[in-house]
């Protein structure tokens, strides 16, 4: 490139078609197939998590609680009260998975109060000219968790219920029947089995996915404004989306519950 071309590329003001795409452009690896900001931002804020709550866990006195226990104390409260109301049998795994996805959950959803253009100028010094911070508003990432959250049904429905148990459920729920009746709805249960298993994660995915995705969009718009107008906007809705990003983040954790709750029951 020549000095010219340079410096007439430095001057160059993006359309506001060109920095919408801009902004919702992602980080990719060589072979164009994997989003790497969405993994090492979603990492990144799991070890932070992490760390919190190990260090709450090393400062943990029976005295005078401080703030970071107090904090916790309080999340943990209420992630089980959520467990104990929905999940009625016993399981270790149950809570500190319910308090992982609600804290993580949380976090990600929280890089939407970051300025728009902060962390992607930054990082454009060191050669990254691409960058998308919220991972729940990539829908990769959101079918990513939520294909967990359904392998810890089957898993949970296993261990439940033995693996012929839970073979044998596919086959004779929701339609109870006897003889040669039973022979000819289990195919039909078996699909209705499979549309309820599939449709429990597709819309924890696609809930969390377009609420943060609008988030993301409408603070992008909100960035072409002037700046007086992105204060006067800005403002309102920030205070709106951190009822949205809470919010979102506890529907994901309690729908996970109930959930599982649904299978270690029996039909």
């Amino acid at each position: 490139m020549t000095t010219e071309n340079a410096v007439e590329g430095a001057h160059h003001a993006p359309t506001s078609i060109e920095y919408i795409q801009h902004h919702l452009s992602h980080l990719k690896s060589a072979d164009g197939t994997f989003n790497l900001d969405t993994f090492w931002v979603s990492a990144i804020l799991g070890f932070i998590f992490l760390g919190v709550f190990y260090l709450a866990a090393r400062r943990a006195t029976a005295g005078v609680p401080g703030k970071l226990q107090n904090f916790v104390e309080a999340v943990m409260d209420l992630v089980n009260e959520v467990v104990n109301s929905a999940f009625h049998a016993k399981s270790a795994v149950i809570a500190p998975l319910a308090i992982t996805i609600f804290c993580w959950v949380w976090l990600m959803n929280a890089m939407d109060f970051l300025p728009v253009d902060l962390l992607p100028q930054l990082l454009s010094n060191f050669g990254v000219h691409k960058l998308r911070v919220v991972p729940t508003a990539d829908v990769n990432h959101t079918f990513g968790m939520s294909f967990g959250v359904m392998l810890c049904i089957i898993g949970f429905s296993i261990k439940a219920k033995g693996l012929g148990g839970w073979g044998k459920e596919l086959f004779t729920a929701p339609f109870h029947a006897h003889g040669f009746m039973a022979v000819v709805l289990a195919p039909v249960n078996f699909i209705f089995q499979m549309i309820e298993l599939l449709a429990k994660p597709l819309s924890l995915s696609l809930r969390l996915f377009g609420n943060m995705y609008a988030g993301e969009l409408l603070f992008i718009l909100i960035a072409l404004l002037p700046w007086w107008a992105q204060w006067l906007l800005g403002g309102p809705w920030v205070i709106f989306h951190i009822l949205v990003v809470t919010l979102q983040a506890f529907v994901f954790m309690a729908l996970t519950v109930v959930y599982l709750s649904l299978a270690v029951e029996k039909h």
